[in-house]
């Protein structure tokens, strides 16, 4: 089994406190599901808006992350499949689609340190 890391990117804040209920429900059910099987690792965090951004030889810091609405990442989380056709399958049950949002599905490499660390 391979980890894949899926970002979610183009997610709506609800406009009322009953419509965040009923989306976080769908979201719940849709990684429980996925948790029941054995395919989630970690259900990751959502992401605030905004941050800073790291950049060039001379480090220079800047407000960020600045994208389009759509293509800011508002979260993650880290799933085990068999393969990357299997975890795209997986994220097709994801409620952002209802929102017009996208889940980027990428495979997680392993880094090897050396003795030193």
């Amino acid at each position: 089994m391979t980890e894949f890391v899926y970002f979610y990117r183009g997610y709506e804040l609800p406009a009322s406190p009953e419509e965040m209920q009923q989306k976080t429900a769908k979201w719940m059910a849709w990684l429980k599901d996925l948790s029941d099987k054995g395919h989630v690792k970690s259900l990751g965090e959502p992401l605030q808006p905004g941050g800073k951004v790291v950049k060039g030889a001379k480090k220079q810091v800047i407000d960020g992350p600045y994208a389009e609405a759509k293509d800011v990442v508002g979260g993650y989380s880290i799933i085990v499949a068999r393969d990357i056709e299997q975890a795209v399958e997986f994220s097709l049950g994801c409620p952002i689609f209802e929102d017009g949002g996208s889940v980027e599905v990428r495979p997680i490499g392993q880094l090897e340190l050396g003795d030193g660390y």
